[in-house]
């Protein structure tokens, strides 16, 4: 069995000796270090190189989103879970575009804590359907600008190598679905459904599908409602 090894960083010590106690009690996740701001976790993860980093954004320095950013541009293979107090939490948009495979709740059960790590550390992106749609709300209160309008014309140019099908799959990975999901909606096998979706992702550039929501949310792929 492949051990997960993991970083967490947050500048609350009680948070995190509680975090560690709830993923030290399982066989398979290791906590490997951790950091109490930003400059502390780029560090870590750089020293230790950890699957995951569980990040919170709110921290000392440099805060989480600006160490997301330096860990993906350092070409790590460390995946970030963020860890934000309130679903419109206004950094989370600002992490997931800095490179983070997710987002999730810090008063989250044990056992959904457990399974974000798994999730992520398998190379796939934890999307909560109701902070999505928060997120798309704080992304339409931008699209009006130069830079949005700059985005979306890139974005849309990403995009333009999906077949039909492949759109679809998206938009649906866009409303928060799961491989298994995306497979019932479609009648397809959940293996085709991720078949799609790693063709998906390598047609577009996105390091996974958390940037892939991002794009097909910039490109008018998908739209809320």
């Amino acid at each position: 069995m492949t051990t997960i090894r993991v970083v967490l960083a947050d500048d609350d010590a009680l948070l995190r000796a509680g975090v560690g106690v709830v993923l030290a009690s399982t066989a398979d996740i290791e906590v490997a270090g951790e950091a109490a701001d930003g400059i502390g976790a780029v560090e870590v993860c750089r020293s230790l190189d950890p699957d995951v980093v569980l990040m919170d954004v709110r921290m000392p320095g440099i805060d989480g989103i600006e160490a997301t950013r330096r860990i993906v541009a350092a070409g790590l293979a460390t995946r970030v879970l963020v860890l934000t107090t309130f679903r419109h939490d206004e950094y989370v948009w600002g992490a997931l575009h800095a490179g983070a495979s997710g987002f999730l709740l810090k008063r989250a059960s044990p056992e959904r804590l457990v399974d974000a790590v798994r999730t992520v550390a398998a190379g796939d992106t934890l999307l909560d359907p109701a902070v999505t749609r928060d997120l798309v709300s704080h992304f339409l209160a931008t699209t009006g600008s130069p830079d949005a309008l700059a985005q979306a014309g890139a974005a849309g140019r990403q995009l333009a190598a999906l077949t039909d099908r492949e759109r679809q799959v998206l938009r649906l990975v866009a409303e928060g679905l799961s491989n298994a999901e995306i497979a019932d909606v479609l009648v397809i096998a959940e293996s085709t459904a991720k078949t799609h979706v790693k063709r998906i992702l390598a047609k577009i550039g996105a390091r996974d599908r958390a940037q892939a929501v991002v794009l097909a949310y910039r490109a008018g792929l998908v739209r809320p409602g």
